[in-house]
């Protein structure tokens, strides 16, 4: 092996140096644990992306029809008494469309527009109808439901506390199985975790079934995690 290669690798070797082999290099008895949490909980919210995206000869006409799509949506949701804080309409987006040849310049067909809305809809129940409303005024593409709980604030903070819980518990096992006993915490480590993730909607089996009960099926996971160092005696 050269001397380049071995360079190579001694840099990498001190470049990837993990919290564990860091921990492990405390001169003082301790033993570190990871503390973790999972709580599934009924869905009753969703945050919905949908857009509309169209084709016309001009530029003009592409995003006419596109902001007329979006006012109509925007309007019906108004209207099922959908407050205005709870809808972002984001910008436009304009593209020109070319049909490509061989040997030829390329032909400009017409433009593209697309427009996206995010709505919040605090009654999950009312989900399908909202986006059969966003379909029938002329939205053409669901992006993704997000389900989501009202509570969430909630139930972060139960998940963080069986991390805090699990991790103590690993803790005092460890040290009464090898005869030690623990002095105090000496590091805790915790960085904040995406908690709520929306999990796929389950339809009902069966021919038949209620689409809009559907929606309401869902769960939402929420995990936590907590890395704790503790100073033996």
């Amino acid at each position: 092996m050269n001397k380049t290669l071995i360079a190579a690798l001694v840099s990498s070797s001190l470049i990837f140096v993990s919290p564990l082999i860091q921990a492990a290099e405390l001169s003082f008895p301790h033993l570190e644990t990871v503390g973790t949490s999972q709580l599934q909980v009924d869905a009753d919210m969703a945050e919905i992306n949908v857009e509309v995206t169209v084709k016309e000869k001009t530029a003009k006409a592409a995003k006419d029809t596109s902001d007329q799509a979006v006012a109509k949506f925007i309007a019906r949701l108004k209207q099922a008494g959908i407050s205005r804080d709870k809808i972002q309409s984001a910008n436009l987006n304009l593209q020109p469309q070319y049909h490509y040849q061989k040997d030829k310049p390329a032909e400009l067909t017409g433009y593209s527009a697309s427009r996206r809305l995010v709505v919040t809809v605090d009654d999950l129940s009312r989900l399908n109808e909202i986006l059969d409303s966003a379909l029938e005024e002329g939205i053409n593409r669901i992006n993704n439901i997000a389900l989501k709980t009202s509570k969430e604030e909630e139930y972060i903070d139960k998940a963080r506390l069986a991390a805090i819980q699990d991790a103590q518990r690993k803790a005092k096992k460890l040290a009464e199985g090898f005869g030690e006993e623990i002095q105090r915490i000496w590091e805790i480590r915790y960085l904040n975790q995406r908690p709520v993730q929306p999990v796929m909607l389950r339809m009902n089996a069966g021919p038949s079934y209620d689409v809009a009960e559907s929606y309401q099926q869902g769960q939402v996971t929420i995990r936590d995690r907590v890395e704790v160092v503790y100073k033996l005696k």
